[in-house]
């Protein structure tokens, strides 16, 4: 592991391989150990990137403003990073689209996972776990705040716990539960301004090879969210991944490196 320190942050991150880049951007219940099973599969022909954002995993979280693509930006300028291929799940997906649409030049291709959007209008299925989640956490009760992540995201809303992995579950739990451990800043940190227009008015401007990844098993606001990146972002390729909820990466690894691999050798859309 290695550190830098963009933004006031203390970012984690480790590099492995050789090759083009590829920066691979972890879920928003996960860190950057979410690509254990990806990372060895790029390495020999990638350099790849991983790195905790701020507030999970081995990174801190500090007060003051800034924002997950900020620090992105930093840790590419600290590693010498000029042009990479993103690959990001659920809010890291988010963090590499809007990347993409604020630094084109230095973005080869664009590989959205899961993503999520900034200006998403929510379900109610999805805000009512929000606000559960939000109780859970300020009473201390940490086991239930993981818990109910567990059962939204990676067994999935429509399924049970003995439909995953229990080692695999397990896992996403600690990851998790990590983020939660984190302490929390006095001042807290100040809230970024949103991306105006938001990324969802400026898929079109995105004009580089993209690939769209969600399993059908996943809320189906993640569904709805890949069909309006799959239709605005001209020429992008969208794969659904059967019996699969929002834990893609690691729910179904083979699968998802294939079609990973097989886009990233591609060479044109």
């Amino acid at each position: 592991m290695s550190v830098a320190e963009p933004n006031g942050a203390r970012i984690a991150y480790d590099v492995n391989g050789s090759g083009p880049a590829v920066t691979l951007i972890h879920e928003g219940i996960a860190d950057r150990r979410m690509w254990r099973e990806t990372v060895p599969v790029l390495e020999p022909d990638f350099t790849v990137v991983t790195y905790d954002q701020r507030g999970f995993g081995d990174s801190s979280l500090p007060s003051g403003p800034a924002t997950y693509v900020d620090d992105l930006r930093a840790l590419l300028d600290h590693l010498g990073v000029e042009r990479t291929t993103l690959v990001g799940a659920s809010l890291g997906g988010r963090v590499a689209l809007e990347f993409a649409l604020l630094q084109p030049e230095r973005v080869d291709r664009l590989v959205l996972a899961a993503a999520g959007l900034a200006d998403w209008d929510w379900s109610d299925e999805v805000k009512r776990f929000g606000e559960e989640e939000e109780e859970a956490y300020e009473s201390g009760d940490l086991d239930r705040a993981v818990e109910l992540n567990l059962k939204l995201w990676v067994d999935g809303p429509r399924r049970g716990p003995d439909a995953v992995d229990a080692d695999m579950r397990a896992f996403v739990g600690e990851m998790q539960r990590r983020a939660f451990e984190i302490p929390f800043p006095d001042p807290p940190p100040t809230a970024p301004p949103p991306l105006e227009p938001p990324a969802s008015e400026r898929l079109g401007d995105i004009a580089i090879p993209a690939l769209v990844v969600v399993g059908d098993e996943d809320v189906e606001d993640m569904m709805q969210i890949a069909d309006v990146l799959a239709a605005g972002i001209a020429g992008a390729r969208k794969v659904t991944l059967p019996d699969t909820a929002h834990m893609i990466p690691l729910e179904r690894p083979l699968e998802f490196n294939r079609i990973l691999l097989d886009f990233l050798h591609t060479d044109s859309r």
